[in-house]
């Protein structure tokens, strides 16, 4: 019993950093595994890698400035994310570009120009911080960063649901019945923004995504329903969150607490992968029994 406390509860009850890593963790799940979901039924999972990556260049801006400063790289990177989504919407529309090319297009631009710029000024521990975050680094600013983004993509989602569940159905029906869609997609791009670059502080430009996609993918193996998608989804990325921290503090300074995290994210989608009850593998290669009448 007392191994069990030591590993699963002691680090939270002995450790401030432990506590807000692990709340950080969870309203990041609760507000960006919702997000995945609607990413991933929408088909557009590589459209929240692409823009995790085109926030870089206005975070690394931002820390060119005022160094680690959570409002200049905040406001650098929301400033980058919309300039890259939008940029690549236009370049869809005037010419032959598809949207999903002109976004690999613009996030490899980003993810160079971006550790280009912390290069420029910074080590390769400022570089390896911005890249991967410090999740047990996290300030009073940071939580309250992300219980207001939590607290807004959730208030957000709840006003837009309808649309948002419509627009992943019928795409097609939802503008033959409503002009909302074009507002709505807008909107739902900002919460994508706004959710990678909360995400960012804790985990980095490029772990911030698996914490938005993982749960999201692990959480359809289970179920096919979008609300209990939403909560499953919510879930996982909890109990991620929880396991990669304990993995991390048990193994000490030979594993990252971020990496862990998103391996633990994995771990949960390979098994969802194999035993998941709707198309899991298992189901699929196992026989089943013969109807009878």
């Amino acid at each position: 019993m007392t191994q069990f406390y030591d590993l699963f509860i002691g680090p939270f009850a002995e450790f401030d950093f432990m506590r807000r890593a692990l709340v950080g963790i969870f309203a990041l799940s609760v507000a960006a595994a919702p997000i995945g979901v609607f990413l991933m039924l929408r088909r557009m999972s590589l459209t929240g890698d692409a823009m995790a990556h085109a926030i870089l260049p206005g975070a690394a801006i931002g820390y060119l400035v005022a160094g680690f400063s959570l409002s200049a790289m905040t406001l650098g990177g929301l400033v980058a994310g919309f300039a890259v989504a939008l940029a690549a919407g236009a370049v869809a529309r005037v010419t032959v570009m598809k949207e999903d090319a002109s976004l690999a297009a613009f996030y490899l631009i980003s993810l160079a120009l971006g550790v280009t710029i912390v290069s420029l000024r910074g080590s390769a521990i400022d570089l390896f911080h911005v890249l991967f975050g410090n999740v047990l680094a996290l300030d009073d600013d940071v939580l309250v960063l992300l219980a207001g983004v939590t607290t807004l993509t959730l208030l957000l989602l709840a006003a837009l649901y309808r649309p948002l569940v419509m627009e992943c159905v019928d795409p097609g029906f939802l503008r033959s019945v409503s002009r909302s869609g074009g507002w709505v997609h807008l909107t739902f791009l900002a919460l994508v923004v706004l959710n990678l670059v909360a995400g960012f502080h804790a985990l980095g430009t490029l772990l911030a995504v698996g914490m938005m996609m993982l749960p999201a993918a692990a959480a359809r193996f289970w179920t096919a329903d979008i609300t209990r998608l939403i909560l499953l989804a919510s879930g996982f990325g909890m109990a991620s969150g929880y396991a990669g921290l304990v993995v991390s503090y048990a193994a000490g300074s030979n594993l990252p607490a971020g990496p862990a995290i998103i391996l633990a994210a994995g771990t949960l989608y390979l098994g969802s992968l194999l035993i998941g009850s709707q198309g899991g593998l298992a189901r699929r290669l196992l026989p089943r029994p013969h109807l009878q009448r």
